[in-house]
C-alpha cells in the first residue's frame, strides 16, 4: 500500500514514540525528511539521526529527554496535500512566542522560520515544534 503523506506519517511517527517514551524511531528515508531530521538537530530537539545503507534506506532518529521529558512537547504539521500552506517572508509565524519553531521549505532549503526571516525569504510551512 502506498503512503499518501510521507511527511504527516514521519511526525506522527515521531509524536507516537515521544508519547511511549521511545529512545528512537526508524521511518522510510527520503531528501525531504533528512532536511527536516538535521533542523530538528540543529535546534536541539533531537540528539541526532542516521541513515541505512539498504536497498530502502531508513531514517532512525534519536530523541532526546531532560529530566525523563521529551524535549518535543508539541509537534503538528501545518501544510498538507490537500491544503498547501505559503507564507512570505513578512507573515512566517511565531510559534509559542519565538520559543518553538517553524520548519519552513525555502528556495534555499529546508530551515527555520527564524533564518528564513534573517535571509528575508519565505516559504511552505512543513510544521511546528515546541
Amino acid at each position: 500500500m502506498s503512503m499518501q503523506d510521507p511527511l504527516a506519517d514521519m511526525i506522527t511517527r515521531i509524536r507516537n514514540a515521544h508519547m511511549v517514551g521511545k529512545e528512537l524511531v526508524t521511518m522510510p528515508a527520503s531528501k525531504m525528511k533528512l532536511s527536516i531530521a538535521q533542523v530538528l538537530k540543529n535546534e536541539g530537539y533531537v540528539t541526532g539521526f542516521s541513515v541505512s545503507d539498504a536497498v530502502k534506506s531508513e531514517l532512525t532518529i534519536h530523541f532526546k529527554y531532560f529530566e525523563g521529558k521529551p524535549v518535543i512537547e508539541k509537534i503538528k504539521q501545518v501544510s498538507k496535500p490537500s491544503l498547501r500552506v505559503y507564507n512570505g517572508k513578512s507573515s512566517l509565524p511565531s510559534v509559542e512566542g519565538g520559543l518553538g519553531v517553524a520548519i519552513i521549505s525555502t528556495s534555499h532549503g529546508v530551515m527555520t522560520d527564524k533564518a528564513a526571516r534573517t535571509a528575508g525569504i519565505g516559504g511552505e510551512v512543513i510544521c511546528t515544534v515546541f
